[in-house]
């Protein structure tokens, strides 16, 4: 079975104690990715659904939109190289430029907006949930982060609807996660309308435009936002609730999807 950690021994200290222990601690992985024969970027990862993750990630680039672009994808874990082969002629933005895109903060700001203006777009959903769906969802989301419980080491991303979660998934990077989420979601050809997205990260821009390009419409999250991924969620007509614990939330833009079922009779 693969797993995305390993154990470590260590030496733990408390209260003037000292003591060797096991600890579990999540993989870092590097995986570089080969479009049509060509290095196009090395990204760092946990090892587990490596497809998802770079069927999600160029997706999000705009390098594909469906998995019908792709010819063949073959994944060598051994050597840390995923190779794709595209429909489409395949050129870099800026030719021979390689690019490493670590675990925490994505890749240069300057890359990442050339794409955006082609690839992000406003979602036309517009159902509603009931508060207390949202705080049920997010419980729910707490209950399935065996590997953050294990690790503390990692982010987790999650599709849910009304009914409650359909596919959760971990990465030590949590652009990472967002991707293996839309990887799933196109391998299987979900349908994104009615969906949700529950994240346990930082609402910032670029997870914010991630959700967009999935075509969902609904993203609650445990942490804060930034001021621009809320004037994006605002203008792409997302719905952004973080700080989503216990009994509370906050929610920073398009507050009318999240209504209780008396006012919803009330309005219409």
């Amino acid at each position: 079975m693969e797993k995305g950690t390993l154990h470590w021994n260590m030496t733990k200290y408390e209260r003037g104690v000292y003591s060797e222990e096991n600890d579990e601690v999540a993989i870092e992985f590097p995986l570089t990715i080969h479009i049509n024969g060509e290095e196009y970027a090395t990204m760092v990862c946990t090892p587990l659904y490596l497809e998802e993750l770079v069927i999600g990630f160029l997706a999000t680039e705009g390098i594909i939109r469906t998995t019908k672009d792709v010819k063949s994808i073959s994944i060598d874990k051994d050597m840390g190289f995923a190779y794709i082969d595209i429909h489409r002629t395949f050129q870099r933005l800026n030719a021979g430029d390689k690019r490493w895109i670590g675990s925490c903060c994505g890749k240069s700001r300057s890359f990442y907006f050339q794409g955006d203006a082609k690839t992000a777009r406003t979602v036309l959903s517009h159902f509603h949930v009931e508060p207390e769906v949202c705080l049920t969802l997010m419980n729910e989301f707490h209950n399935h982060a065996e590997m953050f419980q294990r690790t503390g080491g990692v982010h987790q991303a999650a599709l849910a609807d009304k009914d409650g979660m359909q596919i959760v998934f971990s990465d030590i990077g949590r652009h990472n996660a967002l991707d293996k989420l839309y990887g799933y979601m196109l391998k299987h050809s979900m349908q994104n309308n009615q969906k949700i997205i529950i994240f346990s990260g930082r609402i910032s821009s670029e997870v914010l435009l991630k959700v967009s390009k999935m075509g969902i419409g609904f993203l609650l999250s445990k942490s804060a936002p930034t001021n621009l991924a809320l004037e994006l969620a605002y203008d792409l007509n997302i719905t952004a609730a973080g700080f989503v614990r216990n009994d509370r939330m906050n929610i920073y833009t398009h507050p009318e999807r999240i209504i209780e079922t008396n006012k919803q009779r009330d309005l219409s």
